[in-house]
């Protein structure tokens, strides 16, 4: 069973205002452009029935798009980090549409996420990254940021690897609609989702 989570893709210019941050930190395994994703939901192994529900769920989300921006380098790993990320300028938009996300996941039986949201791309994994090069590469790059754009959907993803960083791979995704249109647009039916892959 693959490990499913609910994302947010990364349009193809801000990938490349990402992709020029690579490089310049020994010990960095840098996640391929292709992988850029914000992790709304991590979901995890489930069974079929429990993903299925949570794709059911999700076909009953009704919400505007948005637009956001990346901001900011930071680690996870206080003592030890262990990855390097790109930050996300605060948005009450994204927050208020990944707690809807998280409460039908519990709703239909996946686990509690312990870790606390916090708005990210990863962009690399760290491994032994020595901490006066890792606070060289961060100061120097401490002014990052993309410009707005524009989030008009949100998707499932899975990943088959065991180690984490990809290939990941859309399994569905479910528009949100533009203002202009409001919510009145939406079909309460279960194919507004794309199907990408059943």
């Amino acid at each position: 069973m693959p490990r499913l989570f609910t994302a947010l893709e990364i349009p193809r210019d801000a990938s490349l205002s990402l992709s020029l941050l690579r490089g310049g930190l020994p010990g960095a395994r840098w996640v391929d452009v292709e992988n850029y994703h914000i992790t709304l939901r991590f979901i995890g192994d489930v069974p079929g029935r429990v993903a299925d529900d949570i794709v059911n769920g999700l076909d009953r989300v009704r919400r505007q798009g948005f637009q956001i921006n990346l901001s900011g380098v930071g680690t996870f790993g206080s003592k030890k980090p262990h990855a390097l990320w790109a930050g996300v300028a605060s948005s009450p938009e994204l927050f208020a549409l990944q707690s809807e996300i998280d409460r039908i996941c519990l709703r239909h039986g996946a686990s509690p996420d312990p870790r606390k949201f916090t708005p990210h791309v990863t962009l690399a994994r760290l491994r032994n990254a020595a901490p006066q090069e890792l606070a060289a590469y961060l100061s120097g790059r401490g002014n990052f940021a993309t410009v707005p754009f524009k989030v008009g959907r949100f998707v499932l993803m899975s990943s088959r690897e065991s180690v984490g960083g990809g290939p990941y791979l859309v399994e569905e995704a479910w528009p949100l609609s533009s203002p202009s249109q409001g919510t009145a647009s939406f079909s309460a039916k279960a194919s507004d989702a794309v199907r990408i892959m059943r």
